[in-house]
């Protein structure tokens, strides 16, 4: 009778003390899915991790672009109307077959201060032109240029062609008019040239 209880004794406690196989198995299953459970967190932190840096990379490409496109729309403003100086306004003005309209002024004329930003609205429109050049020469840094053109007043604008002066502007001082002129007076120069050519030949 002893021996008996004892033996249900140790089959209960043995019960509690080592899970069946049952258990086990759930066991198991239970940390299989607590396994998956934080693969599956640990994707997705790193989906978020990667499309929080392609956002990223996108607004960083974005901005250099932006940057890119407004340095380079300024290079082509200030490119437009070219200043020229002692060094390199002969060279300039004798290129072969082409047009440079220069306006000739001094800072402390106030006629000059009056034109404002014309001159940079010509070289503008007349962008696409490619054998017509817009021009500047400031006076007061580089007079001996002036008085080689024999510059006597501001602003002055003369139009040479192959290095000669072919015509001075002396009309309205508006855009359209001064690019009529350039126009009409640099095909008239062109078609001079050429017939003098023609006449070497």
């Amino acid at each position: 009778m002893i021996h008996s209880q004892a033996n249900r004794r140790d089959s209960i406690t043995g019960n509690q003390c080592n899970p069946s196989p049952a258990l086990n198995i759930r066991g198991e299953r239970n940390k299989s899915q607590n396994a998956e459970i934080e693969r599956e967190r640990t994707r997705r932190r790193a989906a978020m991790k990667r499309h929080h840096h392609h956002h990223c990379s996108v607004i960083l490409i974005s901005l250099v672009i932006v940057v890119v496109v407004v340095v380079s729309n300024l290079l082509t403003v200030e490119a437009e109307v070219i200043t020229l100086t002692a060094d390199t306004f002969n060279d300039k003005v004798k290129e072969k077959d082409t047009a440079w309209f220069v306006q000739f002024c001094v800072p402390w004329c106030k006629h000059c201060k009056k034109l404002g930003s014309l001159w940079e609205d010509l070289g503008k429109a007349m962008e696409g032109e490619d054998e017509i050049e817009i021009g500047q020469v400031d006076c007061g840094i580089d007079k001996p240029v002036c008085n080689k053109v024999d510059i006597h007043s501001y602003p002055t604008f003369k139009l040479f062609y192959n290095g000669e002066e072919v015509a001075k502007y002396q009309g309205p001082r508006d855009v359209e008019s001064l690019k009529i002129f350039v126009l009409e007076e640099a095909e008239k120069a062109a078609t001079e040239a050429q017939l003098e050519s023609e006449k070497e030949l």
